[in-house]
C-alpha cells in the first residue's frame, strides 16, 4: 500500500505543494510546529534515507536547501532547523521547521488543527520567495 506521502504527491490526497520537481516535492505539514513548517520528501517511497539511491539523496537535500533558504528569508528565524525523522510516516521526508531555539522542536506541540488560511498564507509566501530566489550552485 502506498504511504500518505506517494498518495499526496500522486493527488489522491490534498497537499499545499510548495515545490516539486521530478526527484522531489515539497509541502506543508498538516501538524506544523510553526509557521512555515514544510516537508521535503522524494517522489520514490524509500522508508529509510541511509537507503536512498545516491541522486534521490542529492536532490533531497538540495530541495531541502533551497525551500529551507525560502523558508528563512519569509520568516526570517534563527535557524531553519532539518530534521529527517521518519517515525510516523515510512517515507523518507525531512522536515524544515523556522526555529529560533532548540526548545521549539518539540512535536508534542504541534498544531493539530492549524487555521487552513494560515497554512494557504504560508504556503503562498514560500512560493513567492522561491520565484524570486536564484538558482543554487
Amino acid at each position: 500500500m502506498a504511504s500518505v506521502f506517494t498518495r499526496i504527491i500522486d493527488g489522491e490526497l490534498p497537499g499545499r505543494f510548495v515545490h516539486a520537481d521530478d526527484r522531489t516535492v515539497a509541502f506543508l505539514t498538516v501538524a506544523p510546529l510553526r509557521p512555515g513548517h514544510t516537508l521535503v520528501v522524494p517522489r520514490v517511497e524509500v522508508d529509510s534515507w541511509l537507503d536512498l539511491p545516491e541522486e534521490d539523496h542529492a536532490a533531497l537535500w538540495r530541495t531541502a536547501r533551497l525551500v529551507g533558504g525560502a523558508v528563512q528569508q519569509v520568516w526570517q528565524p534563527r535557524r531553519v532547523a532539518a530534521l529527517v525523522l521518519g517515525l510516523e510516516v515510512p517515507h523518507v521526508h525531512v522536515h524544515l521547521v523556522p526555529i529560533d531555539s532548540e526548545s521549539e522542536i518539540d512535536f508534542s506541540r504541534a498544531d493539530p488543527h492549524p487555521d487552513p488560511a494560515m497554512l494557504d498564507d504560508a504556503a503562498e509566501r514560500i512560493r513567492a520567495a522561491l520565484a524570486v530566489m536564484p538558482d543554487l550552485p
